[in-house]
């Protein structure tokens, strides 16, 4: 079971970790879990606790943070293969940029742990290799203008000491990712942000339990 910690908590130094891109994320991320109004949250993956130090000093939603560092500031430390807590404990589960640091045999495991603790979603978000062909336009008096395709490069992917697989790289389309999550449920939101296209977000309305 590959669960030990890939980076030192320095990885996540404002200077190395917190680019415009990331922000992009972290308020797509919050905006994911604020459209479901849960009453409790479950992170897997603090990183820098952006996500988690919103939640609990701006919401009344009762936070926990799990991850398996243990020098990150998690309120748990558990690999989310094996999570410690009873079925249905929390309305939604997170793993934001998470289940790619394991092995792709991994990934169904994860997500039926995500699941078995969530009452009613499971939102996630993944790097989703590949070129982004963007357009936006903003006329005066008129709304902004977006367009973006994700060009397909089907590379093979080599482990780089954090990332196993990526959705868009040779074996993992993404039909076969959504194919993985619905499994589950029902997939209620799929999109990469404009400003963001590196990561892709999926959001679980989980089966009746």
């Amino acid at each position: 079971m590959h669960t030990q910690k890939q980076v030192d908590k320095d990885a996540y130094h404002f200077d190395l970790y917190g680019d415009e891109e990331r922000f992009v994320s972290y308020h797509a991320q919050l905006t994911e879990i604020m459209r479901v109004k849960p009453r409790s949250v479950l992170e897997i993956g603090v990183g820098d606790r952006v996500v988690g130090s919103y939640l609990k000093n701006n919401t009344g939603i009762a936070y926990i943070g799990v991850d398996i560092a243990d020098d990150v500031g998690a309120d748990v430390i558990a690999p989310v293969t094996k999570l410690p807590f009873p079925g249905a404990s929390f309305d939604v589960s997170c793993a934001f940029e998470v289940l790619e640091h394991l092995p792709f045999d991994q990934f169904q495991p994860a997500l039926s742990e995500l699941a078995r603790v969530a009452r009613s979603h499971v939102l996630i978000s993944l790097p989703h290799f590949g070129p982004m062909l963007s357009l936006s336009c903003k006329i005066p008096f008129l709304p902004r203008v977006r367009l973006a395709y994700k060009i397909p490069y089907p590379k093979a992917h080599a482990f780089n000491g954090q990332h196993y697989w990526e959705i868009g790289k040779r074996d993992y389309p993404i039909s076969r990712i959504r194919g993985e999550l619905s499994k589950h449920g029902k997939i209620v939101s799929d999109f990469i942000p404009f400003e963001s296209p590196y990561h892709h977000f999926f959001t679980l309305e989980l089966h009746a339990k």
